[in-house]
């Protein structure tokens, strides 16, 4: 039985008509998609300027014989109530209704009109599809976070159980969770491995403690599947040693649709059937493919809320190969709120500065995971999960790759945790300034 799809339509999602609207869109041929994409967009415009009070007042003035002038909207634009942002003819019980993670510093209510969110759903089955993976049939185990409340605890476990998946938490990460995590394995008939990034890895590690590949204890396993957090490129290959199975890279944002899913060539592919994703300047101008700029994404079909050139808060860039039907995303760099700000004023990724402190970090296995915070313009602190301290050499050597790196004059600050905070979610903020909270 088809439990996935059933419990979509049981509650008023037409995911068979989302399925059917999907191929058509991915038949057409590239002169024809183009036109396809054009066309949508004038639409989706327009729609919400005739029955949005909110777009309305904010779109004034749109003209759209030139796309460029369309303004952007961010976040910040979206954080009143939903009332205020619903198009003419829905209410807040006939849409799907969500509440972003929060992890840019900007979290806001959103929703959906039905057909919209089927097709969301439609798409994400289809690109695991390329894996031969069905959310109907195929057994997922779950990295996520789950209520702690009695009620919340429940729910999610009821959904769990409709969408044929197990929820392993990622709030306990310790090798006692890990080894009722491998011993559920060893029962369980599972064929993929879906969720947070950062717990998916610390599961790796503590089979790789094992000497263990976790594909020889479940030997139906046959891909693994990370979200929401930065995907390194030691720890992919770490997770495909010690699961034994292909790791594919997912990109989403819960308020639009998956936007970028790694394909078997082994490409992030954009999902253009129902977004129009677009890499932008900082005086909003539309890059040439190949350079970094920030991710600005128009939702194609969302008539319930507006998502029209909306700034995810993202930065990252288009491979050179890329074409309107088949777009390429060749990096996400990070997030805009991940940069850090040096007392020169130079500006740095905060994840890139992240990964060089990783190479070292984790060079013996000794720390487990850690995050870094920007305390002051030149003041980091390094927190950190480990068996032991760190060095004085250790520290040493990356003290001196951060001004190598960065710049010179900077104050390194360690701090030891028996377990790092994650947001509500479940998720690990790999990088904070808090000089860009203050902002």
């Amino acid at each position: 039985m088809n439990l996935f799809d059933l419990s979509l339509r049981l509650n008023g999602f037409p995911i068979k008509e989302a399925k059917d609207a999907l191929k058509d869109i991915q038949a057409k041929n590239d002169t024809d998609f183009k036109a396809y994409v054009e066309a949508k967009k004038q639409e989706i415009v327009n729609f919400h300027l005739e029955k949005n009070p909110f777009y309305k007042t904010f779109g004034k003035g749109i003209d759209l014989n030139d796309w460029n002038r369309v303004p952007i909207m961010t976040k910040s634009h979206l954080q009143q109530p939903l009332v205020e942002r619903l198009s003419a003819g829905f209410t807040p019980k006939s849409v799907y209704i969500n509440k972003t993670s929060g992890s840019s510093g900007d979290p806001f209510i959103f929703t959906k009109d039905k057909f919209c969110h089927a097709l969301t759903w439609a798409v994400i089955q289809n690109r695991f599809g390329w894996y031969g993976l069905d959310f109907n049939t195929s057994k997922q185990a779950r990295f996520y976070g789950i209520p702690l409340d009695k009620k919340g605890y429940h729910k999610e476990r009821f959904k769990d159980a409709l969408s044929h998946r197990f929820r392993f938490s990622v709030f306990d990460l310790s090798d006692a969770s890990f080894e009722k995590y491998l011993k559920k394995f060893g029962s369980t008939r599972f064929d993929y491995i879906n969720g947070y990034t950062s717990s998916i890895v610390q599961f790796a590690k503590f089979l790789q403690r094992k000497d263990i590949v976790l594909n020889h204890v479940c030997p139906s396993l046959k891909a693994c599947v990370v979200t929401s957090e930065m995907l390194f490129e030691d720890d992919k290959k770490l997770m495909e040693t010690q699961f034994g199975v292909p790791v594919i890279n997912e990109y989403g944002a819960s308020e639009l649709d998956l936007i970028a899913f790694e394909n078997p060539d082994g490409n992030w592919q954009i999902n253009s059937e129902t977004l129009f994703v677009e890499i932008l300047d900082e005086q909003d101008n539309p890059l040439p493919l190949g350079e970094e700029g920030r991710i600005v994404i128009t939702s194609l079909y969302n008539k319930a809320h507006p998502f029209i050139r909306y700034d995810i808060g993202d930065i990252g860039k288009l491979s050179k190969t890329s074409t309107i039907k088949n777009p390429i995303l060749e990096k996400l760099i990070g997030r805009t709120n991940d940069i850090a700000i040096l007392p020169s004023g130079k500006k740095a990724a905060g994840l890139t500065f992240y990964y060089i402190t990783k190479s070292i970090i984790e060079d013996n296995g000794n720390v487990k995971e850690f995050v870094i915070e920007q305390l002051k313009p030149d003041t980091f602190k390094i927190v950190y999960v480990s068996s032991g301290k760190l060095s004085d050499e250790k520290k040493e050597k990356i003290n001196a790759e951060m001004e190598n790196y960065l710049e010179n004059g900077l104050n390194i600050i360690y701090e030891k945790q028996d377990q790092l905070n994650r947001s509500k979610s479940g998720k690990l903020k790999q990088f904070s300034s808090y000089l860009n909270k203050k902002q």
